[in-house]
């Protein structure tokens, strides 16, 4: 994997721009512990004590991807979860792998239906007692590894919490779980339009969880915004992609957990996908 001469000078620009948004998203953070905008007043909510598992966690996910001009894709991808420690900093590490199976009449046959490797994504978050004191949300990022045939490098901070209803509070409301994530793209995999002329524009994109849990039934949830968030494409062109996405989980035993859900565009300014179909299988040890 080589970088061209223009990468290297935007990786450098990554740094500095990676900076800029934690800043703002950090504005946006402090906004979320103010506790009177979520505890005892609005959805009686209040921030939850403990916002990281001690379990390892593993998965396998399943997507079907449908697109314009009867394009579609699968993706197979294996999802893994580490707790991690050091001294008094608590986190947790999170690396996603992919298989992808693009199809449609409009691809090249000879690249039309087979399973070629996605991307990987490396994700790690977490906080200490002296950062932060007065909030115990959690403080991130992500860098995007590009394989296979497509793809690009990217890199972001992200800044997450949870809040939870007050104990005693009658409602079936599980949890609030905001994110934000700014991805920043610094070099495309294959980097030569005249050789991959349909390679998308670099990222330069905020995405949004405004993550809603419901409990169903004692061991059944759905989960709004959770696989799925708003997108804001901050780069040429701009646009909102924004979808309504819901997914049901249901946990069979203590270490076993089963989820299926669905997604579809509303406000496509920016376009991502028209429809996404996914599942998952979870082991928690």
């Amino acid at each position: 994997m080589s970088f061209n001469i223009n990468a290297s000078m935007t990786f450098l620009r990554i740094i500095t721009h990676s900076m800029i948004s934690l800043t703002l998203l950090g504005s946006v953070g402090k906004a979320m512990a103010d506790e009177s905008k979520f505890s005892g007043g609005f959805l009686n909510l209040e921030k939850s004590s403990d916002q990281y598992s001690s379990q390892r966690v593993l998965e396998f996910w399943g997507y079907h991807n449908t697109f314009g001009e009867q394009t579609q894709s699968d993706t197979l991808k294996l999802r893994y979860y580490q707790p991690l420690q050091f001294d008094q900093w608590r986190g947790t590490l999170r690396l996603d792998t992919s298989y992808v199976s693009t199809y449609g009449p409009t691809l090249p046959e000879r690249s039309s239906g087979t399973y070629n490797a996605g991307n990987t994504m490396l994700t790690i978050w977490g906080n200490h007692p002296d950062v932060l004191k007065n909030w115990e949300g959690t403080l991130g990022g992500r860098i995007i590894f590009p394989f296979g045939n497509h793809g690009q490098w990217a890199a972001g901070p992200q800044i997450g919490t949870i809040y939870v209803p007050n104990k005693g509070s009658e409602t079936r409301l599980s949890d609030f779980s905001p994110l934000l994530r700014y991805m920043y793209g610094f070099d495309a995999k294959g980097n030569s339009f005249a050789n991959n002329p349909n390679q998308p524009a670099l990222v330069r994109n905020l995405n949004i969880f405004p993550t809603l849990g419901f409990n169903l039934l004692p061991n059944t949830q759905i989960r709004f915004w959770d696989e799925n968030g708003i997108i804001l494409n901050t780069g040429g062109g701009g646009g909102w992609f924004v979808p309504l996405d819901a997914m049901v989980t249901h946990r069979l035993s203590k270490h076993f957990l089963f989820a299926v859900g669905a997604s579809k565009q509303v406000v496509q300014s920016y376009p991502v996908y028209d429809w996404s179909f996914y599942g998952k299988l979870s082991f928690n040890f």
